[in-house]
């Protein structure tokens, strides 16, 4: 049974392993949800995770099955139009565990938990527009294209492009 936590920092650079697993590399190609083939380079750092997990505004919830760290995502506080919503982000499950439920699960309790705790009206994200299973998998747990793209960022320090014209696509969720 997948446990939930907050994350502290004595996590921060499990996380940073599992979420760079989950996405880059020959280890994040074991899973579905690798980019493997539009970016290389690292998605995220245990320093970055470290300054998310101080922040008073932003916490990161930890899956642990059998004492290990085995799915994440970033829960971040933002006002939107006046209304308190949460974005969430860094969403990774071992690649080995995927296709269990332990995504579904994840943001389902990220939901949950900030429902409670910060009373939000919604939840957004931004998703690589080309990922198109990994949107329809967030259209089934309730997601909806707003239609909002941004230009992808690049971050030479850590991630390129391997693919031109890469861009965010805007999902959101009310809460009802």
């Amino acid at each position: 049974m997948l446990n939930f936590y907050k994350a502290e920092l004595v996590d921060a650079e499990a996380i940073a392993k599992l979420v760079n697993a989950a996405y880059r590399g020959e280890t994040s190609r074991k899973g579905w949800t690798t980019e493997a083939d539009i970016l290389e380079g690292l998605r995220t750092t245990t320093a970055e995770i470290g300054k998310i997990i101080k922040r008073d505004n932003a916490f990161i919830l930890i899956g642990v099955l059998r004492d290990e760290i085995v799915a994440t995502i970033c829960c971040e506080w933002q006002e939107l139009a006046f209304k308190d919503t949460v974005h969430f982000g860094m969403i990774a499950v071992k690649p080995s565990l995927q296709n269990k439920g332990y995504g579904k699960k994840m943001i389902q309790a990220a939901e949950a938990m900030t429902l409670r705790e910060w009373r939000v009206v919604g939840f957004h994200m931004a998703v690589i527009s080309i990922r198109h299973e990994l949107i329809a998998f967030y259209e089934r747990l309730g997601y909806k294209r707003t239609g909002e793209f941004a230009e992808f960022p690049v971050k030479s320090d850590l991630w390129q492009p391997k693919v031109e014209g890469l861009n965010l696509q805007y999902l959101a969720k009310l809460v009802v």
